[in-house]
């Protein structure tokens, strides 16, 4: 059976979630993200762009730019409503749904037209139902026969398009295409693909392996051969195959000292919490993350625990202990925490009466916490004295 692969990116989703939310920036320039010395530019409205304002851009830079844009800070609880309602209207259509990002995921559509249709008009529904359901955010979809592909077309007719590229047409759909919106190629690799006369994805797929391999090595150079000739044979990995779920922070001022560690670690914690409880997933493993400022150096640490969680509690207890073999004292830039090996929410464990209890007694007290807080809009968080209950 022909493969059929969407892939569905919302446009400029955190950028729109502020403008539905907020009528007063619609038509404007906005920037979510930081706007401190170390500020990064998270989404970049469709307004803001054409002064070339572009995502992970330093928010200094950005205001070069465009000094008249609007400063929004993320409101990560809207994104992720926003996001579950996205991923839940895809999931009706397929269980094969691979979530990138909170705003992007790849679906596997094969077989499914006797269902649902031809594969545009299939497309057009899942975007006029998202449309529907978060109150205005557009998207777009690549249709193709792989993974590849899809995501290309997704961005070919941006912002609310459709692409399709048929099966039979992959090399001659992409073969325009300059190297760089390839997987693989980056700054470095153009650069010496260049130097030997190569421009666009068509020019790779014409070109002598051997002068491929000469320029790039081996691995890369098959790699960027198959994928010029619309070769990709990565299957759609479901959600629940996601290896882990994080969160970081950068810092505009260095800090350093485990109570100021600890302190900046708690957020990201609950962050990763709700995100499990929102996929109805659990963890059985926590990662710490921290970023030195002198030479950038990274220290990660991690442990397994006894038995399933999703509450920020178990995950923040896991950083701080392992915490005790990261230097703290140093300047650091960064943290962050990271639930990993995921699991079905209901999950078949060992049970370990005294620990299963404590755990549910937290994630109960955070499903709560999160009734709240959608009610009210995000008021309510845990307190230190809730911690050593």
């Amino acid at each position: 059976m022909q493969r059929l692969i969407f892939h569905l990116d919302m446009d400029a989703f955190f950028a729109s979630v502020e403008q539905r939310d907020h009528p007063e920036y619609r038509a404007k320039p906005i920037i979510v993200g930081g706007s401190g010395r170390r500020g990064v530019v998270a989404a970049a409205s469709y307004e803001v762009r054409q002064f070339g304002v572009r995502s992970a851009m330093p928010t200094a830079k950005a205001l070069r730019l465009c000094p008249h844009a609007i400063i929004v800070p993320p409101s990560i609880g809207k994104y992720s409503e926003a996001s579950a309602i996205i991923m839940a209207v895809m999931k009706r259509y397929s269980p094969l749904v691979e979530p990138l990002s909170l705003d992007e995921a790849f679906v596997d559509m094969t077989g499914t037209e006797k269902l649902f249709g031809k594969p545009l008009d299939i497309a057009q529904r899942i975007k006029d139902e998202i449309f529907e359901e978060t109150g205005g955010l557009t998207s777009s979809i690549g249709v193709a026969p792989n993974k590849f592909l899809a995501k290309i077309a997704s961005d070919m007719n941006k912002p609310d398009g459709i692409t399709l590229i048929p099966f039979g047409k992959e090399a001659e759909s992409i073969a325009a295409l300059k190297i760089e919106r390839m997987w693989g190629v980056g700054k470095k690799s153009s650069t010496l693909l260049r130097e030997i006369g190569l421009d666009t994805i068509g020019d790779i797929a014409k070109a002598d392996t051997r002068e491929l391999i000469k320029a790039v090595g081996p691995a890369l150079a098959d790699h960027i051969y198959k994928l010029s000739r619309g070769e990709d044979h990565r299957i759609v990995i479901s959600d629940l195959s996601r290896k882990s779920i994080g969160s970081e922070c950068t810092f505009e001022y260095d800090i350093s000292g485990r109570s100021m560690v600890e302190k900046k670690i708690r957020p990201q914690a609950e962050i990763v919490a709700r995100g499990l409880r929102e996929k109805k997933i659990k963890a059985r493993g926590v990662r710490v993350k921290v970023r030195l400022s002198r030479g950038f150096i990274l220290q990660t640490r991690q442990m397994k625990i006894d038995q399933p969680f999703d509450d920020s509690k178990t995950i923040f207890d896991a950083c701080c202990q392992l915490l005790k073999t990261v230097d703290v004292d140093a300047a650091i830039r960064l943290v962050g925490a990271t639930a990993y090996d995921l699991v079905e929410e209901d999950f078949p464990e060992q049970i370990d009466l005294f620990s299963t209890a404590k755990k549910e007694k937290q994630s109960t007290l955070e499903h709560a916490m999160d009734a709240i807080n959608k009610k009210l809009g995000q008021q309510v968080r845990r307190g230190s004295s809730m911690d050593s209950e």
